[in-house]
C-alpha cells in the first residue's frame, strides 16, 4: 500500500515545478502522515517558489479543508491554496491537524526550501537548521544548492551535509566518498552520526569501516580542543566567582584578622537586593529593565556594606584578638541574616532575570559556546580587583588600613581614628561581598542558603593565597577554580571537592604563609 501511494506521489509531482497545483496542495494537506511527508518532501525537492508560504501556513495552522478543496484563511480572509484566488470559506470547513512528526517534516522542508535564497545569512541559517534532520528525500535540493553556492564556506558546509545523506546510502562507492568528506566536519552531530553508522548491524564493509573510524578519530581530535577550551573557561569562570567572594575576606580576615562566618550571608544580601532592583525597574520601569544591573551594583554594595558596618560597630569590635569568639558571634549573626531573610522573601528560591545583553552567548567553537553572563563576571572580577588594589595602595583610606594593620598602636599614636578605620574597613569587605552576590545573582537562582556553599571555598583561597596579599587571592581562586573543573571531568564532582581539600591541607602543611608571605618582620618566610 505504502510503495503505491509513494509511486502515485511521484507520478503527481513529475514535471511540476514552480507553481503549485490543486493535486500537489491536497496531497500535502490531506491524507495519512506518511503519505504526506512524502508529498511535501517531493514538493521541497522541487524549489517550489510558492510552497514556502504554504508550508508556513501549514506551521501556523492557518489551512483548512472542505471535501477536496483546500484553504488557506489568513485575518479572517480565504483564498484557495493554489491560485491563491480569494473565496468564500464554506461552514463545514475543517482544520488542517499537524502532528509533531508532521511539523518536523514540514520545518525540515521549509529550512531546505531557504537553502535557495539569495540571502547568505538565510542560507547559513538553513543548513544549521537541516544538520539536526536531514535525509536522503532533501537531496536533489542539496545537490541544486551545493551547485549554486558561490559563499565557500557555505559550500563547504553544504559538501558535508550532503555526505552526511550519502553516508547510509545503498551505495557502497557514496558511502565511502561521504565517509572520507565527514573528516573535515567541525561538528559534535557528525561524530554522533559516525559513531551510529559504526554499529554492528549499521555498516558491514570493511573498508567503509575503517574510513568512518578514521573519520571519527579526526574529528575527535579536533572537537578535543573546544571541550579542552571549554574547561578552562568553564574554571576562569568559578574562579572569577570565587575571587569574587574571597576579596571581601581578604581584607576582613587577611587585613583584619578576622573570621566572619557571615561573609556569605552578606554576599546573600547583595544578592536580594538585585532581586529587590530588579523588581522596581519592573514594576515601574520597564522599558529600561535591560539597565537594572548597572542600578544593582551601588545598591548591593552599599546594602551589604551597611549591615557590615553594623555588625562591626555592634558586636565584632569588641572581640578583636579574639578569633575563636568572633567565629561563633558571626556564626550567630549568619543564622540571624539567614532566618531574616526568609522572614522577609520567604524560604524558596527567587529568579533573578538576565538583562537581554547578557543572555545568550558567543559561538568560539562548534562545541562551545561562552556565555554572555560568565563573561560579564569574568569581566566584572577584573574591575572590582582593580578598583581594590587601587583603593588599597594609593588612597588615604588604604594607607590607613594598611597602617593599622601592620603597627595598630603605633598608627594610634600617629592620630588615626583604628575604631573608625576598623569600621571603613570591614564596610568596604562586606560592600565587595554584596558585589559577588550581585553577580551570582546573574548566573543562578537567589535563596537564603546561597552564601553557604561558597564562604568554605573562600576562606580556602584566601589561606591559600596567602593572609593580606591580593596578588595571591587571585592566583589562589583562579588556580582552584580551573583545577577543581579539571578534576570534576575525570573523578566527579565530589571527589574533586575531596582531591583539592586534600591539596590545600597538603600545601599549607608544606608552606604555612601561602603563596604569597606577608613582606616585612612578621612574615614567617
Amino acid at each position: 500500500m505504502m510503495f503505491r501511494a509513494c509511486v502515485l506521489l511521484i507520478a503527481l509531482f513529475a514535471g511540476a515545478a514552480h507553481a503549485l497545483t490543486a493535486e500537489q496542495v491536497r496531497a500535502m494537506a490531506i491524507g495519512e502522515n506518511d503519505a504526506r511527508a512524502a508529498a511535501i518532501g517531493l514538493v521541497a525537492a522541487s524549489g517550489d517558489d510558492k510552497a514556502p508560504a504554504f508550508f508556513q501556513a501549514l506551521l501556523d495552522d492557518a489551512v483548512k479543508t472542505s471535501g477536496d478543496k483546500v484553504f488557506v484563511v489568513k485575518d479572517g480572509k480565504a483564498v484557495d491554496a493554489a491560485t491563491g484566488a480569494s473565496v468564500t470559506l464554506p461552514e463545514n470547513a475543517e482544520d488542517v491537524v499537524n502532528s509533531n512528526r508532521m511539523r518536523r517534516e514540514i520545518e525540515g522542508a521549509l529550512a531546505s526550501l531557504k537553502l535557495l535564497s539569495t540571502d547568505v545569512a538565510q542560507r547559513a541559517a538553513a543548513i544549521k537548521e537541516l544538520r539536526e534532520g536531514v535525509d536522503e528525500s532533501k537531496l536533489p535540493l542539496i545537490e541544486k544548492a551545493y551547485a549554486a553556492e558561490t559563499d565557500a564556506k557555505l559550500k563547504a558546509d553544504l559538501g558535508l551535509l550532503r555526505a552526511g545523506v550519502l553516508i547510509s546510502s545503498t551505495d557502497k562507492a557514496r558511502r565511502l566518498e561521504a565517509a572520507k568528506s565527514l573528516a573535515d566536519s567541525r561538528e559534535p552531530a557528525t561524530k554522533t552520526l559516525l559513531l551510529d553508522r559504526l554499529k554492528p548491524d549499521a555498516e558491514t564493509e570493511a573498508d567503509v569501516r575503517a574510513q568512518l573510524q578514521t573519520s571519527l578519530s579526526a574529528i575527535e581530535s579536533r572537537l578535543a580542543w573546544g571541550e579542552r577550551l571549554g574547561v578552562i573557561f568553564t574554571g576562569a569562570s568559578l574562579g572569577s566567582i570565587l575571587l569574587l567572594v574571597a576579596l571581601g575576606l581578604a581584607i576582613t580576615y587577611g587585613l583584619m584578622g578576622v573570621i566572619n562566618m557571615a561573609h556569605g550571608e552578606l554576599m546573600m544580601i547583595g544578592a536580594y537586593a538585585t532581586y529587590v532592583v530588579q523588581n522596581i525597574f519592573k514594576a515601574h520601569l520597564p522599558g529600561l529593565f535591560d539597565y537594572y544591573v548597572v542600578a544593582a551594583i551601588p545598591v548591593a554594595f552599599l546594602a551589604s556594606a551597611l549591615v557590615g558596618a553594623a555588625m562591626e560597630r555592634s558586636v565584632i569590635r569588641f572581640l578583636y584578638g579574639r578569633p575563636l569568639e568572633t567565629l561563633l558571634a558571626t556564626w550567630g549573626i549568619s543564622l540571624v541574616l539567614m532566618q531574616a531573610v526568609r522572614s522577609l522573601f520567604g524560604a524558596q528560591n527567587v529568579q533573578v532575570e538576565n538583562p537581554s545583553w547578557l543572555s545568550g552567548g558567543v559561538q568560539a567553537l562548534s562545541n562551545l559556546t561562552l556565555p554572555f553572563n560568565r563573561i560579564a563576571i569574568i569581566v566584572f572580577a577584573a574591575l572590582v580587583l582593580a578598583g581594590l588594589a587601587f583603593m588599597v595602595a594609593k588612597t588615604r583610606l588604604g594607607l590607613f588600613v594598611r597602617g593599622v594593620t601592620q603597627n595598630r598602636p603605633m598608627a594610634a599614636c600617629m592620630g588615626v581614628n583604628t575604631a573608625r578605620v576598623d569600621t571603613y574597613a570591614f564596610a568596604l569587605g562586606s560592600g565587595i561581598a554584596g558585589l559577588a552576590g550581585c553577580a551570582l545573582s546573574q548566573v543562578g537562582n537567589v535563596g537564603p542558603d546561597l552564601g553557604q556553599g561558597y564562604i568554605v571555598d573562600s576562606f580556602m583561597v584566601v589561606v591559600l593565597g596567602g593572609v593580606g596579599q591580593l596578588a595571591g587571592t587571585v592566583y589562589a581562586a583562579l588556580g582552584l577554580g580551573i583545577l577543581n573543573k579539571l578534576l570534576e571531568g575525570w573523578t566527579g564532582a565530589v571527589l574533586a571537592k575531596i582531591m583539592v581539600l586534600v591539596f590545600i591541607v597538603v600545601f599549607i602543611q608544606k608552606r604555612p604563609q601561602g603563596l604569597f608571605a606577608m613582606k616585612g618582620r612578621s612574615a614567617e618566610a
